[in-house]
């Protein structure tokens, strides 16, 4: 007597248990991106008197580690920053500049910078820098 019994093993993954864990990431993702983008949602107070005009408002500038130029949020090529300075100094010549350059960025590229505020003529130029942290050593 042969036994003839042929034990077929059927593989099958079950995916539903994967598509619950990706469907509770992407939910969790929904919830904690928006937070993290536009920081933790406050009611604020409401002050008396007129908003600040865009043209009085602190002109940020930027000089990344490769050399690039933000002028706000506008990247400007480092040939035009001193004709594009001269003009937002003629719509807000009160106007005071903040200047942020990276660690890394090479000094002469921040010093050309602010050669070029200053002969646009703004008179109120100031460095950024960022206090170390509280657990930071003072090396």
């Amino acid at each position: 007597m042969q036994h003839s019994s042929h034990a077929v093993l059927e593989s099958n993954i079950n995916v539903t248990p994967l598509v619950d864990v990706c469907l509770v990431l992407l939910i969790i993702f929904m919830v904690v991106v928006p937070v993290m983008v536009n920081g933790v949602p406050v009611k604020l107070p409401v002050a008396k008197g007129e908003a600040v005009p865009e043209a009085q408002r602190q002109l940020a500038i930027t000089v990344k580690d490769d050399g690039t130029v933000y002028l706000g949020a506008i990247v400007v090529r480092a040939d035009q920053v001193a004709s594009e300075l001269e003009r937002m100094h003629g719509e807000g010549p009160e106007r005071s500049v903040a200047v942020r350059g990276d660690q890394r960025v090479a000094y002469g590229e921040v010093l050309k910078v602010l050669d070029a505020c200053r002969w646009a003529g703004y008179n109120d130029v100031r460095l950024m820098s960022q206090y170390p942290s509280a657990g930071a050593s003072g090396r």
